[in-house]
């Protein structure tokens, strides 16, 4: 039968360290920046909004010609398509900032770890042909020794 096996007891993580006043007023001035850029943001996509829909009332009255409210989408495509160009912009901005991490970090890193990995080899090899092996070789010899011994009945098992 096989002996169960204990269940494992979860290691909580230590504690992290304390942040200076420098770290923690340079972590609020980025909250505070992060907070005005998505204020901005909300604020274009509710003035676009209100925009649409008084230009679509504005239209709807009986008298409007269908011309202008042509005129309109024509005029609404084309603000869409400027804002999916300054998407497009900023996610080529963000791809470059991606590939230059890539290159100038990340790729030192793995030759840092490659060459790590390297010494550490020709450590385990050295230690094993230079101390493991004469150890064993002495153990056997002093294995031998002792057999020898016990057989001439000049020790005891």
């Amino acid at each position: 039968m096989a002996t169960p096996i204990p269940p494992q007891q979860p290691t909580t993580p230590p504690p992290p360290a304390p942040l200076t006043p420098e770290e923690l007023a340079a972590i609020r001035e980025a909250e505070r920046k992060q907070k005005t850029i998505m204020a901005s943001i909300i604020a274009a996509v509710v003035f676009i909004i209100v925009f649409l829909v008084v230009a679509v009332i504005l239209l709807l009255q009986p008298n409007a010609p269908t011309a202008k409210i042509r005129d309109v989408f024509i005029i609404v495509v084309a603000l869409e398509s400027l804002v999916i160009g300054v998407a497009l912009i900023v996610l080529v901005m963000q791809l470059a900032s991606l590939i230059n991490l890539l290159q100038n970090e990340i790729r030192p890193i793995l030759h840092a770890t490659s060459e790590t990995v390297n010494t550490l080899r020709g450590t385990a090899e050295f230690l094993g042909e230079n101390v493991v092996e004469p150890v064993i070789k002495l153990n056997g010899y002093l294995a031998g020794l002792t057999r020898m011994l016990e057989l001439m009945g000049l020790k005891k098992k």
